[in-house]
């Protein structure tokens, strides 16, 4: 008996270097298709990329009501607002990339099925559009740090590191998702429900102090603890981040990159079949 098309393609074998060369063939597709996507976002919108601030902003100010007025949960010297907004800020770029990212095939499915192009650029796209949400909002952390007076050392260099690390466990986590959201379709239903659960297994609207000493090994498991503590000790406390967190925040996101990657390329052939 023959054998189906999904397992023919399956049986292939996946060269990742060929498929980063070709990728980087397509750097222009990928710039215009970035392009494209933020240019649908805000279609037809009032306050067009105001959005990108709105989010974050609105967030911010919940947590600042409920958790500095209502249940005080200590910061330190540092104020609630800006404590919180460090944190929801990459938050919030993590939380958009995979709401968005993950669907891109399926939403796409007509590039999918006719254009001869690496699929993989659909959901780095999302990404990448997300990434200049991110950086217009980021316009409004930096008024807040002149506003409260805090002073940048040295230390804040380590944002780009930190950033760079982020993107690369978003981009492995996107690419495995919007893959697998190709076979199982459940799977942009969960990420919403994930993400929510997600949020309190981040130092998002409490310090990392608050979590018992013996348990921060497994706490830090998750990358995203490690980053956004990096972000407040770095900008907001003029210290560089927890080396071994940050550590162990690299190595996880690389192996998730690898294998969203390796995962996404191995499925690629069987799309226009599944979609």
């Amino acid at each position: 008996m023959g054998q189906s098309a999904t397992e023919q393609y399956n049986s292939n074998p996946v060269d990742l270097f060929d498929a980063l060369k070709e990728l980087g063939r397509s750097r222009e597709l990928l710039l215009a298709w970035t392009m494209r996507e933020l240019k649908v976002r805000y279609k037809q919108s009032i306050i067009g990329v105001g959005w990108a601030v709105l989010q974050p902003l609105s967030m911010m100010l919940v947590f600042t009501l409920v958790f500095s007025v209502i249940v005080r949960v200590p910061t330190g010297d540092i104020p609630y607002p800006l404590f919180s907004y460090t944190a929801v800020l990459p938050w919030t770029f993590f939380v958009a990339s995979l709401s968005m990212g993950i669907p891109s095939l399926v939403n796409n499915m007509n590039l999918v099925t006719k254009v001869r192009m690496p699929r993989e650029i659909l959901p780095i796209a999302t990404v990448l559009a997300c990434f200049t949400d991110f950086a217009i909002a980021a316009v409004v952390f930096m008024g807040m740090i002149v506003a409260y007076r805090v002073s940048l050392h040295w230390t804040a260099l380590w944002v780009v590191a930190l950033l760079g690390i982020q993107i690369i466990f978003t981009l492995g986590l996107v690419l495995l998702g919007s893959a697998l959201n190709v076979l199982y379709r459940d799977i942009r239903f969960v990420v919403p429900l994930a993400t929510q659960l997600w949020m309190y297994a981040s130092p998002i609207i409490y310090p990392v102090d608050l979590i018992p000493e013996h348990l921060r090994v497994v706490y830090f498991i998750n990358p995203m603890a490690g980053i956004i503590e990096g972000y407040r000790l770095a900008l907001l406390e003029g210290m560089p981040p927890d080396l071994g967190a940050t550590a162990l925040a690299l190595g996880i996101s690389c192996l998730v990159l690898l294998l969203g990657y390796y995962v996404f390329k191995r499925l690629e052939p069987s799309f226009a079949d599944l979609i």
